[in-house]
């Protein structure tokens, strides 16, 4: 679990959409699958893993897109309607879980990736810090606490 000081601030490119994300977050993964880089036009996407109740819009809503994922349930991507800029994602078989994107940060630097997920699918091309836990898919749940 990672903690940061206060709630995070983000939105999208224009500022229509405005948001607040409370601490701690469950993890933060840079994910490398071909979802997200097809989403993102990038090798991969760093992604703040919350449980819903810890996003807080406060100016705006994002418009969601769904699309069919690995496991076979909807990933749904929420984002601008005015500038396409991506927020978070949430998925039918993800339950309480979002994964906001950590570029919509107004700080990105405030939070750290911990682990590389879906390396099966990354690019020769993007490179991640060697010290990282990486997976070639999802990995294993936490046993419960």
């Amino acid at each position: 679990m990672q903690t940061f000081n206060g709630p995070l601030t983000g939105g999208c490119l224009c500022g229509a959409i405005r948001y607040e994300l409370a601490s701690p977050a469950l993890f933060v993964s840079q994910c490398c699958c071909r979802d997200c880089q097809k989403a993102t036009g990038t090798g991969h996407v760093t992604a703040i893993g919350v449980h819903r109740s810890q996003l807080r819009f406060t100016c705006g809503e994002p418009k969601p897109f769904a699309s069919k994922g690995e496991s076979g349930g909807d990933i749904v991507r929420h984002f601008c309607a005015h500038c396409g800029g991506r927020i978070h994602v949430t998925g039918t078989r993800a339950g309480e879980l979002v994964l906001v994107q950590a570029g919509s940060l107004d700080d990105p630097d405030a939070v750290t990736p911990e682990s590389v997920i879906y390396t099966k699918d990354a690019a020769r091309w993007d490179h991640f810090d060697p010290a990282l836990p990486s997976f070639p898919a999802m990995p294993p749940a936490a046993p419960p606490t």
